[in-house]
């Protein structure tokens, strides 16, 4: 689902108050510095995997002591109603910046970004894709992380910002395609006003071995992102061979171990390939390499865990040999 856009305001909105008091009675301890180490950035950890002390993105997530301590929070998330990922609540200082960048990895791929500010002032702006906002407290917005984004805060106190990432489902799609048609007034979600319910958490963030139909689509979604290049054609082609062969494998082995070997000689042959056809020059439309997202994207994220299938593949090429 695209936005069309670079910022959307969603029609839900929350009691900033209410969240401010919950945040306020969290202990100093609970704010770690953010593990970009930005100046001026720091967190507090809401999910994490296994709700344990961790920046990590992967695992199977789950609320962290400090989460618990904030039942509106969780009310509030409750009320959109999604499955959740990483989230914490992200703290920037008086004067302190979020540098432009662009969110091209993986998880960024597969995730949304909502922002719900909690403590805010008028010298806070968001920008994103040459469009600047100053997100009001209480309210919910997503954005488009694949376009170049930044954060200031010229104001003088810390700025405080709820921040949920989520694969989506639950109430989140209708509440972008009514943002997106303007024909729904806010809906205001008070304490106690939202029926209790259990969160839900992702439990699966990462494929084992990534199948043919997802490297599709993300080839596809790179295809149609990028700009026009002579060199264009053939590097599509290339990554569709590699789709293709993939799927072979895929039919065969699945993520099975016996198959490694055979994923891992498939993935050596494209990189030398595409070091070949020289395509390195190929630029999206927001100015990144398309070789560079892609390995962001696809090449480093087939396996979720790279190391233990090339052991694995290692040690049974030395018991045929």
């Amino acid at each position: 689902m695209e936005l069309g856009r670079p910022l959307l305001k969603l029609p839900i909105a929350f009691d900033a108050a209410a969240l401010e008091a919950e945040v306020r009675a969290l202990p100093k301890s609970a704010w770690v510095p953010h593990p970009t180490g930005f100046a001026g950035n720091e967190a507090v950890r809401l999910i994490t995997p296994g709700g344990r002390p961790t920046d990590d993105l992967s695992g199977a997530m789950g609320p962290t002591e400090q989460l618990l301590a904030c039942p509106y929070m969780m009310e509030a998330m409750a009320a959109i109603g999604s499955v959740w990922g990483r989230s914490r609540l992200m703290g920037l200082g008086a004067g302190a910046d979020v540098p432009p960048h662009i969110d091209s990895h993986y998880y960024w791929r597969t995730h949304w970004r909502i922002h719900i500010p909690i403590v805010t002032n008028p010298a806070v702006t968001f920008r994103c894709g040459g469009e600047s906002v100053h997100m009001k407290a209480g309210e919910c917005w997503v954005f488009d992380s694949f376009r170049g984004h930044a954060v200031h805060n010229g104001g003088p106190e810390q700025r405080i910002h709820l921040v949920l990432d989520t694969v989506g489902g639950g109430r989140l799609r209708e509440l972008i395609e009514a943002g997106q048609r303007g024909d729904m007034q806010d809906e205001l979600v008070k304490p106690g006003s939202a029926p209790a319910r259990a969160l839900a958490y992702e439990r699966v963030n990462s494929p084992l071995v990534m199948s043919p139909w997802e490297i599709r689509a993300h080839v596809a979604f790179l295809a149609e992102h990028a700009l026009p290049h002579p060199l264009l054609g053939p590097v599509l082609k290339r990554l569709d061979d590699f789709a293709s062969d993939w799927a072979a494998v895929w039919a065969q082995h699945e993520a099975a171990e016996a198959g490694w070997p055979d994923y891992l000689a498939l993935l050596d042959r494209l990189k030398v390939d595409l070091t070949t056809i020289g395509g390195a020059s190929v630029q999206l439309k927001n100015q990144l390499s398309l070789y560079l997202v892609l390995d962001h994207l696809v090449l480093t994220n087939l396996f979720s865990d790279s190391a233990a299938v090339q052991a694995k593949a290692g040690e049974q090429r030395r018991l045929a040999s």
